[in-house]
């Protein structure tokens, strides 16, 4: 790996970015003067995890910032070695709500807790009994947990007045939820929730009722209440339990009527978008301790009640060697040592983090989850010569996300040696897990041997800032959007600043000697890019990653529900663990 500290921002977009949101400025201390101050500011900050060999460690580090290679997250970026009392992980996911409104309102207190921190949340609204339930200790009725949503909403917005940063939610309910239709109707009925994204949890049984076109039981938990002479009742695994509970059936619909619903708001306004849950539940390292009921605010990270992960992105352009070039090549070599060290980053970053609650504090210590992952994975493919989801792209895209998953893994083992495995290690269970089975067998004997130090190690988020940051590369694993557009992004004071940007691969090809003006024609843009070719490329990426995939399926103006459905379902039976979709056009939020 070439080591250099000299960090060039050439982007007027990258440059506001960097001034922002992470450059480190506060009353009484010089601003930092350039991106290479940063680097080393979060250098020393998390080699100071490091018990042995501290100068060695901070310069590994060091060493794979520069130039952008690899790409913390913006929380690490933003405040690692400040005086700015904010947490370092991207994102958390709520503790299971309580069902009073003691019990919700202490949630919102934790969740705004979280926000004002810096850390994005993810909240399941699944425990709150629905509208037109009787309230015992009130006596009164019920509003149902799209109503409580409005509160979290109105309570970010007034966090967010004060702070120049987005606060993040995720909104999930169950897809058995008796306000399911109007939890998928509330973005399309003129509810604002701007800082909420939307999920619905779908399980196994519900894609099976839609395949067979079969009534669909709306259910909710009776707790402590007795059954109701005559009704309906059936278990199911509620949120906050791993044992069925006895739920009484409010009413049935039509499988059908209910995806139709859902499709029709995707077209509408992008949301919401779909959780297969019962897949994340059976793909989970952790199955053996967690039950998941939903993700961090985009999507990539499924987390347990009060878990949170901290993320980074290795910059996948810093890596091609003669790129355009007829014998372009990938630097394999260097992308397995700054894979291996970015293990080691994260990993440390656990130890020096502010967690801003007592049970976050113990739930992601717990398991010491990472997500690392990727970005610039379009440009990168353009500069190599191949087309965004060609079958050439999808080998060298495995391949890739396969190098960094073993030596991701192989890292946490040999951390494991020195500092010890997660606490939540079981090896006899953590070995039988669906993804560890999947790796080779050196490595499942040396987890058996050693331990593991992280329980999930691999995550692909948008990246969209610190993609932006290091010179407008295109993001995490979405297509090229366009070769010029113009981005806004926020100012100083909160307030959208417009930018002119041309992406990254198409810059450096204009800059070669003698290029012409016409750009390659492999250097394709999502609108060129059928949304099935999109799918393949979010299979291919997830077979490799641990936790979850986030990218959004672009779809032309025209889609109709049809060709939603087909997104879907063969969302469903490629494997992934949920899906996004957003029509050109569409009024999303």
């Amino acid at each position: 790996m070439q080591i250099t500290h000299t960090t060039h921002i050439t982007e007027a977009i990258a440059d506001h970015v960097w001034r922002t949101r992470y450059c480190w400025t506060e009353a009484g201390r010089v601003p930092e003067p350039s991106m290479d101050a940063t680097w080393d500011r979060v250098a020393m900050a998390v080699s100071k995890a490091e018990p042995h060999h501290r100068n060695d460690w901070r310069e590994h580090f060091r060493a794979i910032l520069s130039d952008f290679r690899f790409l913390p997250g913006g929380r690490i970026l933003a405040g690692a070695g400040t005086s700015r009392h904010t947490t370092l992980f991207n994102c958390f996911v709520a503790g299971t709500l309580e069902d009073s409104i003691q019990g919700i309102f202490n949630a919102l207190r934790e969740a705004m807790m979280t926000l004002q921190a810096g850390g994005g949340v993810g909240v399941d609204f699944s425990t709150l009994r629905p509208a037109g339930s009787q309230a015992v200790a009130s006596a009164g009725v019920a509003s149902g947990p799209v109503s409580f949503m409005g509160v979290w909403e109105a309570a970010n917005a007034v966090l967010e007045s004060n702070n120049m940063r987005r606060g993040a939610m995720m909104a999930t309910l169950r897809c058995d939820h008796p306000d399911i239709e109007a939890f998928i109707e509330a973005k399309t009925a003129g509810a604002a929730l701007s800082h909420f994204n939307l999920s619905v949890a779908i399980t196994d049984d519900f894609m099976r009722a839609v395949e067979e076109d079969s009534p669909w039981p709306l259910v909710f938990p009776l707790g402590q209440h007795p059954v109701p002479v005559g009704a309906e009742v059936c278990e199911r695994v509620w949120p906050g339990d791993t044992t069925p509970q006895l739920c009484l059936v409010h009413r049935r619909m039509p499988a059908r009527a209910l995806w139709d619903k859902l499709l029709a708001a995707q077209l509408a306004c992008a949301e919401p978008g779909v959780l297969f849950i019962d897949r994340i539940n059976r793909a989970n390292n952790l199955w053996y301790s967690e039950c998941i009921a939903t993700t961090n605010p985009c999507g990539e990270v499924p987390l347990p009640p009060y878990g949170g992960c901290n993320l980074g992105s290795i910059n996948l352009t810093r890596f091609v060697q003669d790129p355009f070039a007829e014998h372009a090549t990938l630097d394999w070599a260097g992308l397995k040592a700054v894979a291996g060290i970015a293990t080691r980053f994260l990993d440390d970053v656990h130890d020096i983090s502010l967690l801003p609650l007592k049970a976050q504090d113990k739930a992601v210590r717990t398991s010491r989850r990472i997500g690392l992952g990727i970005t610039g994975l379009a440009d990168m493919l353009v500069m190599l010569g191949l087309r965004y989801g060609s079958q050439a792209s999808l080998d060298l895209t495995r391949a890739i996300m396969g190098t960094i998953r073993d030596m991701a893994y192989r890292t946490s083992i040999e951390i494991a040696k020195e500092k010890g495995a997660f606490p939540a290690f079981d090896k006899i269970k953590y070995g039988a897990s669906p993804f560890v089975l999947e790796l080779s067998h050196e490595l499942q004997d040396a987890i058996a041997e050693h331990g593991i130090r992280n329980s999930h190690l691999l995550a692909v988020a948008p990246a969209g800032a610190i993609s932006l940051l290091a010179n407008h590369v295109s993001s995490g694993i979405e297509p090229i959007f366009a070769v010029t557009t113009t981005r806004s992004v926020r100012g100083a004071d909160g307030q959208a600043v417009t930018f002119q940007v041309e992406d990254a691969a198409a810059r450096q090809y204009r800059q070669l000697p003698g290029s012409h003006a016409a750009l390659p024609a492999h250097m394709v843009t999502v609108v060129d890019i059928s949304p099935e070719a999109q799918l393949h490329m979010m299979a291919v990426v997830q077979s490799c990653v641990d936790g979850a995939v986030s990218k959004t399926v672009r779809l032309p103006q025209n889609a109709g529900p049809l060709d939603l459905e087909l997104v879907l379902l063969q969302a469903w039976e490629l494997g992934l663990k949920g899906c996004a979709v957003y029509r050109e056009g569409c009024a999303s939020a």
